[in-house]
């Protein structure tokens, strides 16, 4: 009977071979926002992601992904047709309806609501677990992780620098203490001016600026540096902050790209006002 005891291990490793194959076949994926795109290509997960959303242009290749979601809403039909293993969306930029739409049709939906740098290298770790690529996600988020500790140890300070951080000059939109920008400020020793407004991105005047005065105001606006001039200009006399810029469509995403942004911001600011 040693035929039938040759079988029978042939049939085991066979099982043990489909069960390994069945554990390590990839998931394919729609992202509904620009920084859940790029956390995929930063995993290298990119050749099972299917679609992405609009504005999902980092790496320059998600733009040749096909978009299935705006600011308007999430195309279900699109999504129902691709038949993704996992949907990753944002709680707070996807609409809650369009969320619920998809689970209820039965779709695996990984949320994300990253509300610190700190908790996007939590998140990504997660979706590294779920898309069976943890040591991969481990080796990106390490890094990330250590230099946002360094930023917090070197610029601790008992008195935070008083910001004005703005988005826009036409309306002139600032933020408030809980806006994700006064996150990034806090992490360099600074803090917005306008910490007390009731909202987290408040629309204020030039007039109320100058009554705060700041010690350095950052723009986040896109403009060159010399058109922010230009606007500031009429008030120079009575405002001297010097102005900082940052990349708004780095530091308004939530992706490992933050870090060395956050890292010139802060170097930016100390010797601005630690002079």
């Amino acid at each position: 009977m040693r035929w039938w005891s040759k079988i029978k291990t042939l049939f085991m490793l066979l099982g043990l071979l489909a069960l390994f194959c069945g554990s390590v076949t990839a998931k394919t994926v729609v992202t509904l926002a620009p920084h859940l795109a790029e956390w995929v290509y930063s995993l290298e997960y990119q050749d099972n992601l299917l679609a992405v959303s609009a504005h999902s242009d980092y790496p320059q290749a998600a733009l040749q992904k096909p978009v299935v979601a705006s600011y308007y809403g999430v195309d279900i039909k699109a999504i129902m047709k691709l038949r993704p293993d996992v949907i990753l969306a944002w709680r707070g930029g996807n609409k809650p309806q369009d969320i619920a739409r998809l689970q209820s049709l039965g779709f695996t939906v990984f949320l994300s609501q990253p509300t610190t740098p700190e908790t996007i290298a939590q998140e990504i770790n997660q979706l590294g677990e779920l898309l069976g690529v943890s040591a991969r996600a481990r080796t990106v988020t390490k890094p990330f992780l250590a230099g946002l500790k360094q930023l917090r140890h070197r610029y601790r300070t008992p008195t935070l620098i008083p910001a004005f951080y703005y988005m826009s000059t036409q309306p002139l939109m600032s933020i408030g203490a809980k806006a994700w920008p006064n996150t990034l400020l806090n992490y360099c020793g600074a803090q917005t001016i306008f910490a007390d407004s009731p909202v987290a991105y408040p629309q204020v005047s030039p007039q109320e600026v100058l009554r705060r005065q700041p010690e350095v105001m950052v723009s986040a606006s896109g403009h060159p540096l010399q058109t922010e001039h230009a606007f500031w200009q009429p008030h120079r006399s009575l405002l001297k902050a010097p102005i900082v810029q940052v990349d708004p469509d780095i530091t308004s995403r939530f992706t490992l790209r933050l870090l060395p942004q956050l890292q010139q911001l802060c170097s930016a600011l100390h010797p601005l006002t630690t002079s």
